[in-house]
């Protein structure tokens, strides 16, 4: 297929009077949007980063995937009957086990529901599929040597509900639909040897009621899941409408799953698919973002459309394989880096509504205080490495009944920092919005109390300076006094809590104390080689997560001011991914984020080349010893780092481009601030850029526009501005208000369009 024509715009405005383009979301796509035509550019770039199948995929890393963030559907070849079969899994982010007594990863593990094959008549001979970002929609046929079968599915994107619409050919009628139950065993047990008297749940239960399948799985804790199934044929046509349903500690899900499918089931599939593309469009269109990599950009709107289909406000925080569980040694949800790194990318693309970090730590707090030793949970929080949806560990049926350790006491793995780091990505959702209900509600209490649980323990050396006992940097091995991942998080916690209460006029007993931890904090150990990871461990053996790093990235605290600082940074990132043997993906989505912080384009699309090549399967999954999704989200935010930065006060425009892209164009990017940010860069150089202020907070801009430049409001008219320096402007901006930004003298066009490919590049998927 041809790549779309880049003439294609998003809107324009009138060079005349400095007039800007028009945006907002629209409520529903009208016809001429959803063919990707000359006068749409998003179906212009999802048409082109459509995933296509002309071989048959065999895994989980290989095939199609569907999902709303709860019902989740994976699609690939039967294993050992790849020409007999095709495997739709059928898995869902609620269903799990609830027993604690057996930990997290056994006792509260996400449990797998089964799948359905497609058997056709034949023998499957050719396969030609495609994932339809726009659409978000899998079509295609299967091609056997007694017919074809033309193939439309979908898991709606607010129903709960998977439908896939088969036509068949005269050769292919007889097709039929088989499902098999998995094992209601926790994924881990295929991986680790099962605890004492852990043993699976019961087989379910398969059934007809009334016309419509069911297979109902009782749980040993109580309550149950239920897959329930109809398949209707409207003149030869055939629909299979399939709805999961978990309830606990009642059965309840029976009934619901029954009676949804019995409703759903009356719709046609066109029905279905007209508000679930609607739903897609209008979420594409909240930014815009093309670049001249054709694969790189391909990779990002791919990505989008993984985040969307595994994510949702109201859905549990993403395990480490979001909604589609296969065989995993981490069937749950990890909080050393998992959670943080999946979650970045929905800040700078505008998508808010998927934050369920920041609803599930406010709506499940209670539960952390159960996390954290009897003596200290009036005052303090925690978060173990591993929970459920409700932030539940079941270290309570463990040896010390608690899951966050106790500093200097707990070996092994007091890890202490995973709260925090965590509520930094709450305080990004805050700065990207500037709601300070966010800030009131959720930041503050809990980041208060993550930070007095450090306050424990924290005591003065002979140094003067205050330090902290052992505990243990994820994932490096061994506990270390003055552990840099917990110091460095405790600074920013410190650091926050004051910014915090001075914006909510808030006299905080603790605030002193607070200083006192920033004044006095033992400096962050370090060597001849750069950063350690505490005092008394150096980092000295390959080690694929950055934990000892978070000062630079993602906390923004070290970023390279002066000279001495940024040669830190740099021979400690130098040093970190030197080692090879135990680096993994986001080893490399870290090192170009922080390549970015430095203004080092080249470096930052090397390290993305690096991620691309080694670890990226043909899908855009990942894998290391199972199935995980957090590196591929988290280069998406590698990406936004080197198009646009917003710490610590300052938008920076375009700050960390390769020479390569050397034409960009980007619309309504959210920064910190709650502006959003259009720009476009035309043969190397800045041509324009747009702010537009949903907060009326204050405007510092970066803007990357060479020479004289003016800067305009909404209506074309000089707006008040004055030089921070060389490049740095502050602007008054009002909430609602905009500033336009260019060369002195120039009108450019503001049309803002996809730019040219530098080159062809394969698609994503299996094509032949």
């Amino acid at each position: 297929m041809s790549s779309p024509t880049r003439r294609t715009v998003i809107a324009t405005g009138s060079a005349l009077g400095g007039a800007l383009l028009t945006g907002g979301l629209p409520a529903q796509a009208s016809a001429a949007d959803r063919t990707g035509s000359a006068s749409d550019p998003w179906g212009a770039v999802l048409d082109d980063a459509d995933l296509v199948w002309q071989r048959m995929p065999s895994t989980w890393y290989e095939g199609p995937y569907l999902g709303n963030g709860f019902l989740g559907s994976g699609i690939y070849a039967e294993p050992g009957r790849e020409q007999a079969a095709v495997r739709f899994n059928v898995q869902h982010s609620e269903v799990q086990d609830h027993r604690p007594e057996y930990g997290s990863l056994f006792g509260l593990a996400r449990l797998p529901i089964g799948y359905f094959t497609l058997e056709p008549v034949g023998t499957i001979t050719a396969v030609d599929w495609r994932l339809g970002l726009h659409d978000a929609e899998l079509t295609g046929s299967l091609t056997t040597d007694r017919g074809r079968l033309a193939i439309r599915a979908l898991v709606h994107t607010s129903r709960s509900l998977l439908a896939v619409e088969v036509t068949p050919t005269a050769g292919e009628r007889d097709f039929r639909w088989v499902f098999h139950p998995a094992d209601a065993i926790s994924p881990r047990a295929d991986f680790k040897p099962l605890p004492d008297g852990y043993r699976g749940n019961p087989p379910a239960e398969v059934g007809d009621h009334d016309g419509v399948s069911a297979s109902v799985q009782p749980l040993l804790s109580g309550g149950q899941h239920v897959t329930a199934w109809r398949e209707t044929d409207r003149g030869g046509q055939r629909t299979l409408y399939v709805n999961v349903a978990h309830s606990y500690p009642k059965s309840t899900a029976v009934r619901r799953a029954l009676s949804t499918i019995r409703g759903e089931s009356l719709l046609p599939y066109d029905t279905l698919a007209a508000t679930h593309r609607a739903w897609w469009h209008a979420y594409y269109r909240r930014s815009f973002l093309s670049l001249p990599d054709a694969r790189i950009q391909r990779f990002y709107w791919i990505q989008l459309y993984k985040v969307a289909s595994a994510a949702r406000r109201d859905a549990p925080v993403m395990a480490t394989s979001g909604p589609w569980l296969e065989s995993t040694p981490w069937p749950n949800t990890w909080w050393n880096l998992n959670v943080q790194l999946e979650y970045w990318l929905i800040h700078g693309s505008n998508h808010l509504e998927l934050d369920a970090v920041t609803r599930a730590l406010g709506e499940f707090r209670d539960n952390l205080s159960t996390e954290m030793a009897p003596a200290y949970r009036a005052d303090s929080l925690g978060i173990p490495r591993t929970t459920d949806p409700h932030l539940i560990n079941g270290a309570a049926g463990t040896l010390t009944g608690y899951g966050v350790g106790i500093p200097g006491q707990d070996p092994p793995t007091p890890e202490v920092g995973n709260l925090t780091w965590a509520l930094h990505n709450v305080w990004l959702s805050y700065r990207h919005t500037m709601d300070e209900s966010i800030l009131r509600d959720v930041l503050y209490p809990l980041l208060r109390k993550a930070v007095t649980y450090y306050l424990h323990f924290l005591e003065p050396g002979p140094d003067g300076k205050l330090h902290l006992p052992a505990t243990f940097s994820p994932e490096y091995g061994g506990d270390t006094r003055d552990c840099n991942y917990d110091l460095m998080l405790l600074t920013w916690g410190c650091r926050t809590l004051l910014e915090s209460a001075d914006l909510l006029g808030v006299k905080d007993e603790l605030a002193p104390r607070w200083r006192e931890v920033l004044a006095k904090r033992v400096p962050y150990p370090t060597d001849e080689n750069g950063f350690m990871i505490g005092a008394d461990i150096p980092f000295a053996k390959s080690h694929r997560h950055y934990s000892h790093l978070l000062s630079v990235y993602p906390l923004y605290e070290l970023t390279g001011r002066t000279a001495d600082e940024r040669a830190l940074i740099e021979k400690s990132l130098a040093h970190w991914v030197g080692f090879e043997g135990a680096l993994q993906g986001y080893t490399f989505t870290g090192a170009a984020s922080m390549s970015a912080l430095l203004g080092k384009g080249e470096d930052a699309l090397k390290y993305l080349g690096e991620l691309m090549t080694r670890f990226i399967q043909p899908n855009t999954m990942y894998k290391e010893s199972g199935p995980v999704i957090e590196t591929p989200l988290s280069a998406s935010q590698s990406l936004h780092d080197m198009v646009c930065q917003s710490w610590g006060g300052v938008v920076r425009v375009f700050p960390a481009l390769p020479a390569a892209w050397a034409d960009l164009t980007v619309h309504d990017f959210r920064t910190q601030g709650a502006f959003l940010l259009s720009a476009v860069r035309r043969g190397g150089v800045t041509s324009w850029v747009r702010l537009v202020s949903e907060a009326g907070a204050p405007c510092v801009v970066r803007h990357s526009v060479p020479g004289a430049i003016e800067v305009r409001d909404g209506r074309g008219r000089r707006l008040h501005h004055e030089t921070v320096d060389e490049g740095t402007l502050r602007i008054a901006l009002r909430r609602g208000e905009s500033a336009l930004i260019t060369a002195k003298g120039d009108r450019p066009d503001l049309t803002i369009a996809p730019v040219e490919p530098n080159g062809q590049a394969p698609r994503w998927g299996l094509p032949a």
